[in-house]
């Protein structure tokens, strides 16, 4: 296979079940990654939400690192504007003395909830008024342990120091995201799931590849497989992709109507929202490959993290499970050798 397959879980509460629950499934989801040769497995960050138990991805790595043994843990992603980048570095220091190696750093530009939990978040600490961009290069320097010496913090260091340092990615839905991530210098994955524009994604991996060719491109996907293309188009109805767009320009991907609703009444400002059909490739595991490697060639992409919103919870794990990478590999060479 000529690129990677990776997962990101955000331990979705089934119905019937509990947080409890869903964290355990994500624990067993791990193991299976594992057994099933996918490369990465991310853990989210939702906040306040009913349905999504994974709202704080440094301590449900730390766990899923105990659990596991070669694959790579990561958060999928840590949103950045709630917290300092200091602290931030210094956490995921600390995972990667316990796992070295195996710890991945992706970062999020997005709140992870409504308004309300990001007043939570942020009720109560000091707003110093830096900007993303200078977040995320704080934070890129502190791992580095390369603070220059015209930094007003100059000297410091994030401790402990790792000797396999984690790696960083960027998390975004735009060329904006794609510009920052490239002239940083660090991997770019591009979420798909969110924005489903084909331009967008063409436009943003054209200039990340511009600007540092010898980056990593990923795209993160929603993502439906099952033994047959009848049974993958069942499991896909009725999911939309719900937008809010504020009108201080910015706009936030929700799962429901009822969501954007609040959210929009919690931004205190004008909103309107849009509803489309979710971009999901659903189908059999031969025609996911398919339009996995159609999307390698066309972009050149290093790897795939696949999401897969499914509300039953065997046929998500089944899924997941067809597109194993060491399944697909056995496969290919079944074929060449006849």
């Amino acid at each position: 296979m000529s690129y990677k397959l990776s997962i990101l879980d955000q331990s979705p509460i089934f119905p019937g079940t509990n947080a409890s629950h869903a964290l355990k499934q994500t624990v067993l989801l791990a193991q299976k990654a594992e057994e099933w040769g996918y490369n990465r497995f991310w853990v989210s960050e939702h906040h306040n939400a009913e349905q999504l138990a994974g709202s704080s991805p440094e301590v449900l790595i730390s766990y899923l690192l105990a659990q596991t043994k070669t694959i790579h843990i990561g958060s999928g992603g840590v949103m950045l504007q709630h917290y300092s980048p200091y602290k931030v570095a210094e956490n995921f220091h600390v995972l990667s003395n316990l796992a070295p190696g195996r710890v991945d750093v992706g970062i999020g530009k997005a709140p992870g909830g409504l308004p309300l939990s990001t007043k939570a978040l942020q009720y109560g600490t000091v707003n110093d008024g830096k900007d993303f961009s200078e977040r995320l290069s704080f934070l890129i320097d502190l791992i580095k342990n390369k603070v220059n010496s015209g930094h007003p913090l100059a000297g410091i260091q994030a401790t402990p120091i790792p000797q396999e340092k984690p790696e960083i990615f960027l998390l975004g839905a735009s060329t904006n995201s794609a510009r920052l991530a490239a002239e940083l210098g660090i991997s770019f994955v591009f979420a798909k799931f969110i924005n489903s524009d084909n331009q967008v994604l063409e436009n943003a991996a054209k200039l990340y590849r511009e600007i540092f060719p010898e980056g990593r491109l990923i795209i993160s996907l929603a993502v439906i497989a099952a033994p047959t293309q009848t049974e993958a188009e069942q499991l896909t109805s009725n999911r939309k992709i719900v937008k809010v767009h504020l009108q201080s320009g910015r706009s936030v991907t929700v799962q429901t109507i009822e969501q954007a609703e609040v959210f929009g009444k919690q931004s205190g400002e004008p909103y309107e929202i849009t509803e489309q059909e979710a971009d999901i490739i659903a189908g059999s595991p031969g025609l996911v490959n398919e339009v996995l490697y159609k999307l390698h060639k066309t972009y050149q992409v290093d790897e795939f993290i696949l999401h897969t919103p499914i509300e039953k919870e065997v046929e998500r794990i089944q899924s997941f499970q067809l597109l194993s990478p060491l399944i697909t590999a056995n496969k290919a060479a079944e074929t060449i050798n006849g």
